[in-house]
């Protein structure tokens, strides 16, 4: 694939708001990118420009776009008081809140850095990290909701790419991690909106499946992984395509592979290890091992990283539990391009994967509409962080618990075990 990169931007900047988020005509439109970083990576210009554009023929009065510049984020680190980092921006919480509440959509960019604060100390670099997740709380608490319509996309950066293809050389690798975002989005085909449509019902179909049967539980094995997983009554699972509580469908993540859910917050024991690494607040977490009793992390190690893990799962009550389950097939389109993103939005997408913090309301029935403490009641999580990582490999088993107890296959060897 030689990438007409103008082309291609214009293609993805369709897709972010037509597929993605499906803006409606009289909806503003806020751009944000990861909120450590304060706003979207200035590298990723190019393709804000065209959602911009995007937006305003989708019929978007007003359409704001939050910079963030990767450069004065670690000057920060490397000047500020050491006693600053638990402090957080006293306005863009309550904007984020007052966007959404007023039904305007949000789209975040990456184009990120996987290893920006990688000398930094970790201690420090945990701190400004639970700072925002709390600070920003109200406003994740609500996209959980599906208050509005979000979705979430990438756009490829020199530090990120060099990350990727550190083989190439430098002006080749920009070009290649475009040219793979472009691929595993679908922009490569003919009509990149007719195949997200035949995808996403593709989606779909695993996902009536598995509701269907109502497990009550999940059973992982793999290397290093002995973990069960149990699944609250009235639990939902979704695939690519969402709706908002006003009724409007989007597809919050692009690229998208998997299906998913909510688990019980207090039914998950056993140990997992993680089969790819986590790129978190600018830092690599890897090699690392959570074990589980009663749904609670009890004890944890990593290779690398393992201070910050700790200063996550200890963010408050709930980022010590599980608050989603997805699976996805070893044969997907990011699986099988063989590459490692560093990024949750591309590695989720290649290997079936769970998320500590909070849960999505939207994966219980009638979650939407209930209070803190009937959600935990019924067995939902809540917390002020979110944080994906994968267990998916290609020696991974999966069998799901029916109602009577008897088990059956799920996934076998990384792949789907069913027909849908």
């Amino acid at each position: 694939m030689n990438v007409d990169l103008d082309r291609m931007l214009h293609q993805y900047g369709e897709l972010a708001v037509r597929v993605g988020l499906n803006l409606q005509a009289g909806q503003r439109l806020l751009v944000i990118g990861p909120l450590l970083n304060g706003g979207v990576a200035l590298d990723a210009a190019p393709l804000v420009r065209e959602i911009v554009a995007s937006a305003y023929r989708a019929g978007a009065p007003l359409v704001e776009v939050l910079w963030g510049d990767e450069p004065m984020l670690f000057t920060r680190f490397a000047h500020a008081p050491a006693d600053s980092f638990g402090a957080y921006s006293s306005w863009l919480p309550n904007a984020l809140v007052e966007h959404v509440e007023a039904g305007h959509a949000v789209i975040s960019v990456f184009a990120n850095d996987p290893d920006l604060l990688r000398d930094q100390n970790a201690e420090r670099v945990g701190t400004a990290q639970q700072a925002v997740s709390r600070a920003v709380r109200p406003f994740r608490e609500r996209i959980s909701r599906n208050q509005t319509n979000w979705a979430v996309v990438a756009a490829a950066s020199p530090s990120w790419a060099a990350k990727v293809f550190p083989e190439l050389h430098r002006e080749r690798q920009l070009a290649m991690l475009w040219e793979a975002i472009g691929r595993l989005c679908r922009l490569d085909h003919p009509d990149p909106i007719a195949a997200w449509t035949k995808h996403i019902e593709a989606l779909s179909a695993r996902s009536d499946y598995l509701q269907r049967k109502q497990y009550a539980a999940l059973k992982y094995r793999g290397p290093g992984t002995d973990l069960t997983i149990g699944l609250p009554e009235g639990h939902i699972w979704v695939s690519a395509r969402s709706t908002t509580r006003a009724g409007v469908p989007f597809t919050a993540n692009l690229p998208t592979e998997e299906v998913f859910t909510i688990p019980h917050k207090s039914r998950v024991d056993g140990t997992v290890r993680a089969s790819k690494p986590l790129s978190y607040s600018g830092t690599l977490i890897d090699g690392f091992t959570l074990t589980f009793k009663e749904g609670r992390v009890v004890a944890l190690a990593a290779e690398r990283g393992e201070q910050v893990l700790r200063q996550l799962v200890s963010t408050d009550d709930g980022a010590g539990r599980l608050g989603e389950i997805a699976l996805v097939s070893h044969n997907s389109p990011v699986a099988q391009s063989g590459l490692l993103f560093y990024s949750t939005l591309f590695d989720e997408n290649a290997a079936s994967h769970v998320a500590l913090g909070s849960a999505y309301r939207f994966t219980l029935a009638n979650g939407e509409n209930m209070d803190d403490e009937q959600f935990e009641r019924a067995g939902g999580n809540e917390s002020a962080v979110h944080v994906d990582f994968m267990l998916g490999s290609p020696e991974l088993d999966i069998d799901g618990v029916l109602q009577s107890g008897v088990s059956e296959p799920v996934i076998r060897r990384g792949e789907w075990a069913f027909e849908p």
